[in-house]
């Protein structure tokens, strides 16, 4: 990730973050129209799973700029996963829900270097939550 990766992210969250509920809610859709099979990792009430998906992106993104302040708690996040059940095939559809969301929600703001920004964030941070639930899974 470049510096005007995170610069990318960050301002485009704000304008995603005005519309937070709405942005949560049409991720899930697309979530569960890629894979109606995750459906069942979510026993929760959604508007409240929306929020917390919503608020752990927001800090994510806010601490971008100093990735030592949120990269254990991506670990941890990872390794908390496989107790949900997550296989590491559901991260590449989380990463195209995320992209369809951040498409309808942005509109055209949603430009292609936006979507490079978005996909550098999303594999990093994806990359470090599936080595933590692998030493996870290893361990056990």
């Amino acid at each position: 990730m470049t510096p005007d990766h995170i610069a990318l992210v960050q301002e485009s969250f704000q304008k995603v973050a005005t519309i937070a509920d709405q942005a949560a809610e049409i991720f899930y859709k697309h979530l569960f129209a890629l894979d109606p099979q995750l459906k069942s990792l979510f026993r929760a009430d959604m508007p409240a799973q929306g929020r917390k998906l919503m608020q752990m992106i927001g800090i994510v993104v806010n601490g971008l700029t100093t990735p030592e302040t949120i990269i254990p708690a991506v670990k941890e996040l990872g390794r908390r996963h496989v107790d949900y059940g997550v296989r590491p095939r559901d991260y590449e559809t989380v990463g195209q829900a995320l992209m369809l969301t951040l498409e309808q929600g942005l509109g055209a703001d949603f430009t292609p270097p936006v979507k490079e920004a978005w996909t550098a964030t999303f594999e990093l941070l994806s990359g470090v939550m599936q080595r933590a639930a692998s030493s996870t899974q290893e361990a056990a």
